[in-house]
């Protein structure tokens, strides 16, 4: 079993998507992505600093966009190809947390208009609640999940992230993660995460209403391919399933713990994460011990993922 991965948000980077737009195609369809958007991708992909493309209203549709041409350069040339081509070879895809939009494109649940309105939506929404009260996160790396989580419920903090590999990622007020940096659970550390607000808690339960009122703005058909979902790790037969399963993460934690032990539930026996990639890669360095796997960052690493997939 091959597993296409795609990353979340915090894993751009300024001028991440600069090396792809090399391409006259792969601009034409960012431009037609910005259009849908009504978010300018190429420029905050190619120009904007880091603090710029921190803004979830850019991140998350910067994102899902380069994960849009990452699949499709991928499998641009399955149709020359008598086995099947690149597609054909994956057993199923998942994303973290706003990567779920990205992993909807590459199962067929939307199509690339479809998945870049969604997020903008998503992201716009999003945004708006956490300008309405100051909130951040905080990874929390090693310790007993037990503990962990007993000490966030005690500062009203709320586990927002699952991440396996000894990671759980806290979120809520700063004055609360000061907290937690300044008394850590035993054997455990506290890093600060440059995110705008609480995601994937309550926090964020305007947004989830008010996407909840658009869905039928969005038409979906049902997986091609294998797809898990955020919510507890499930595979998911039903597109609408899905893209309600999506809406309701808005406000609840996402178990990538959960996605992985499905992964080596099924028999992974490789992993590739699309661009912007490596946030997953080295999740899976820890979650899925063994298990060969490749990031794609630039249009560079094309080739050693199509081996991977092909070995």
């Amino acid at each position: 079993m091959l597993v296409l991965t795609c990353p979340g948000q915090g894993a751009q980077k300024p001028g991440f998507l600069a090396p792809w737009l090399e391409d006259a195609a792969h601009r034409t369809l960012l431009e037609q992505l910005s259009d849908a958007a009504g978010v300018d991708l190429v420029r905050h992909g190619t120009e904007s600093d880091a603090e710029t493309i921190r803004d979830t209203a850019i991140a998350q549709p910067l994102i899902v966009a380069a994960g849009i041409l990452t699949w499709n350069a991928l499998t641009s040339d399955d149709d020359a190809d008598e086995s099947g081509g690149f597609a054909a070879r994956i057993g199923g895809v998942a994303g973290h947390s706003v990567g779920e939009v990205t992993a909807a494109y590459c199962a067929g649940i939307f199509d690339a208009e479809t998945a870049i309105r969604f997020v903008a939506t998503r992201a716009e929404l999003m945004a708006a609640d956490a300008a309405t009260v100051r909130t951040g996160m905080s990874a929390v790396l090693g310790g007993d999940q037990a503990e962990i989580e007993a000490t966030l419920e005690g500062l009203d903090l709320t586990p927002a992230n699952y991440n396996g590999g000894g990671q759980i990622v806290a979120a809520g007020l700063p004055e609360r993660l000061d907290e937690l940096a300044s008394t850590p659970p035993a054997r455990a550390r506290v890093v600060p995460l440059q995110v705008a607000g609480a995601f994937h808690t309550p926090f964020m339960a305007t947004a989830r209403a008010a996407l909840a009122d658009q869905r039928n703005a969005f038409q979906t058909g049902d997986p091609v391919r294998t797809i898990w979902t955020n919510r507890d790790g499930s595979m998911v037969t039903s597109g609408a399933e899905f893209v309600d399963a999506m809406i309701e993460q808005v406000a609840r934690p996402v178990r990538w713990d959960a996605c992985m032990a499905s992964f080596a539930d099924a028999g992974v026996s490789g992993l590739v994460e699309v661009a912007p990639g490596g946030t997953l890669v080295g999740l899976s360095k820890r979650g899925l011990r063994g298990t060969p796997a490749v990031a794609i960052t630039t249009p560079a690493d094309l080739d050693t993922a199509r081996e991977l997939v092909a070995a």
